[in-house]
């Protein structure tokens, strides 16, 4: 479903198509429901009505047999003369309505002795006696098969050749006599049944309004059928092999198997029909039943299409509902997504709906009120905090610049100096910082360095630096030796020191002539020595606690006399403890091999050239302390000295 549909458009989507569907089901369901209860009750009725007519037919077809076994014994038991003969033939055929004709036919004593068959049968309400002579009855099929198979038997049906052109049957069944002890056929009574009747009652028998019956003779052949053209003119099989439908021919030889079943059926029309069908038993004949299939579940389909337009004007109804129920939803969020939206531009102004119910349309409603108000409280805050930290900013940058205006920044400081080379760089990891470094000539003779790193960062760290920077810078200028300093420098920081802050500081003064560096060490990180050759070494340690951690504390004086073309190398513990993102820190070893590999350039590149890996080895780390480095250089010759 598309994201960027309304929420109501798809409310009524999903539920309208939920609803189609379940109908459906529901629709499909009862139709094949339906339509099995009626298929199983169509059986039942069909099973009856086959039923019913097969009882009516066997009802006739066996008071026929009986008359005519009847007749059969009566000339077995006695001697009957030629008028006793006519008489009881002549009753025979008066007496039972659904005999046509009757007729004793004896078999001949010799080949040339004369058929004796007399036959009686009616004609336009009159009993006419038909001679001997009249006919051959000793070729027929009716007096053949009985005088074969000794038993009762009923003919094929075929049409009467007495001129009244009727549909009939034959039953006939033999009579003996008993001669020396000898069982002898004596002949074959016979009984003409006009099957008239017959058609009329399977033409009677009437389903829906195109349903039929049709009747089978034991061979197959069309006895009755709505279509006249196909009576005693066709079989179930000459049709199954015109139609070339072999389930047709299944079916011709279960109906003359004597067997019944109820089965779908396409009759020669082409319709889709139910077929019940039954044995005839007494004949051995099939009756069967046609049930149009349209005609059957006309009435399902009508009510499934009642059914589906309930459900349709159901479903609309639902639809209308749905829309109704998502526009009630539907128009307060719009409305609050507009007022959201102004909020969003910055409007806190705007008017939020008005809250009429206490569902959870109304909840979010008196939410973004609520949220509109803490919103206004909030950027209005926030307006001031960004103005006070732009101020702040703006402040910091004026006082890094002141900060960064303390510390020389001119290299080389003494164009007019060879005996000497100095450079040094100050990051600090904030605005201000509170390392610094400081270099000078006390004299003409003797240049004094400091670098020193502050506790702390920021401003506070900046302004304790600033003090100190002062404060050294005067004291060195009286000409006082770095212990010195360093003693006068800590008694005045740690004086109402209420902060507790403390600075790690190492001063040297660098006699220029003669290479004597004069030093103390007040905590501070070790300096390193590059001698010439490439040697690197640590200065020893002198145990100078941090100035101005508290009054009366002495420093040591350290002497170390440089060589021309030796430097020395001053760092704060930001360098050392720089940390890259697997929080590994820069560590004195790889300073001493950084200081090995930048030997052989001057002390500015050595000096960039050290930072650079620092950077290098940081990586994406933040920068967490302030990093200062100053490198000094001793150029003066040995000769030079005094």
């Amino acid at each position: 479903m598309p994201a960027d549909r309304s929420i109501a458009f798809r409310l009524i989507l999903v539920i309208t198509l939920s609803g189609t569907l379940i109908f459906s089901a529901v629709l499909g369901y009862n139709y094949y429901r339906s339509r099995l209860v009626l298929q199983n009750e169509l059986q039942h009725n069909a099973e009856n009505l086959a039923m019913s007519s097969v009882n009516r037919v066997e009802t006739v077809l066996t008071s026929v047999t009986k008359v005519t076994e009847g007749v059969s014994r009566s000339l077995e038991s006695g001697r009957y003369s030629h008028e006793e003969l006519l008489t009881l033939l002549r009753a025979t055929v008066r007496d039972n309505a659904e005999i046509f004709g009757a007729c004793a036919a004896f078999e001949p004593l010799s080949a040339k002795a004369r058929p004796y068959g007399p036959y009686y049968y009616k004609q336009n309400g009159q009993l006419v006696y038909d001679p001997e002579v009249s006919f051959q009855y000793l070729l027929q099929d009716w007096y053949q098969i009985s005088r074969e198979l000794g038993k009762t038997e009923w003919t094929e049906p075929y049409y009467g050749d007495n001129g009244a052109s009727t549909l009939m049957a034959t039953c006939s069944t033999p009579f003996y006599e008993i001669s020396g002890g000898t069982r002898r056929l004596k002949g074959i009574v016979a009984s003409d049944v006009s099957l008239d009747w017959l058609t009329e009652m399977v033409a009677s028998i009437k389903v829906l309004k195109t349903g039929y019956a049709f009747l089978l003779s034991r061979n197959g052949t069309i006895v009755t059928h709505p279509s006249k053209e196909m009576i005693m003119n066709e079989t179930i099989f000459s049709l199954a092999e015109a139609r070339n439908d072999q389930g047709l021919r299944t079916l011709g030889r279960k109906m003359i198997q004597g067997k019944s079943d109820f089965i779908p059926y396409t009759d020669i029309n082409g319709r889709k029909s139910w077929l019940y069908y039954a044995p005839i038993p007494s004949v051995g004949w099939t009756l069967a039943v046609v049930f149009p299939e349209a005609e059957l579940l006309a009435q399902v389909k009508k009510l499934s299409l009642t059914d589906a337009a309930m459900g349709l004007t159901g479903i609309l109804l639902l639809a209308l509902a749905v829309v109704f129920i998502a526009r009630s939803i539907t128009t307060p969020l719009q409305a609050l997504a507009g007022a959201t939206a102004a909020i969003a531009r910055g409007d806190f102004e705007v008017e939020l709906p008005a809250v009429r119910s206490n569902d959870e349309v109304g909840t979010l409603t008196t939410a973004f009120q609520v949220m509109k108000s803490s919103l206004k409280e909030y950027i209005s805050r926030l307006t001031e905090t960004t103005a006070a930290k732009e101020r702040i900013e703006s402040e910091l940058n004026i006082a890094h610049d002141i900060q960064m205006g303390l510390l020389p920044k001119t290299f080389p400081p003494f164009p007019g100096r060879h005996e000497f080379d100095l450079f040094a760089l100050m990051e600090p990891a904030k605005e201000v910082g509170g390392d610094f470094y400081d270099f000078f000539l006390v004299d003409d003779r003797h240049l004094c360095f400091v670098i020193a790193d502050v506790s702390g960062k920021g401003v506070p760290a900046a302004l304790f630096m600033a003090m100190s920077m002062t404060l050294i810078k005067a004291t060195a200028r009286q000409g006082f030796p770095p212990d010195e300093i360093l003693a006068r420098v800590n008694n005045e920081l740690s004086r109402d020191n209420d902060t507790c802050m403390f600075v790690t500081t190492f001063c040297g003064v660098l006699d220029t002539e003669t290479g004597e560096l004069v030093y103390a060490n007040g905590g501070h990180n070790l300096p390193l020595q590059v001698k010439s050759g490439n040697r690197v070494s640590w200065l020893p340690k002198s145990g100078g606690l941090m100035v101005g951690a508290m009054e009366g504390i002495s420093y040591r004086r350290e002497r170390l006399l440089l060589e021309p073309g030796d430097r020395l190398f001053l760092y704060t513990d930001g360098v050392t403890e720089a940390m890259n993102v697997e929080e590994e820190i820069f560590s004195d070893q790889r300073l001493e091999r950084c200081l090995s590999a930048v030997q052989g350039s001057g002390i500015r590149e050595s000096v960039d050239g050290i930072m650079a890996y620092i950077r290098s080895f940081s990586g994406a780390a933040p920068q967490s302390d302030d990093i200062t480095l100053m490198m000094i250089q001793y150029n003066a010759t040995r000769d030079s000295r005094r």
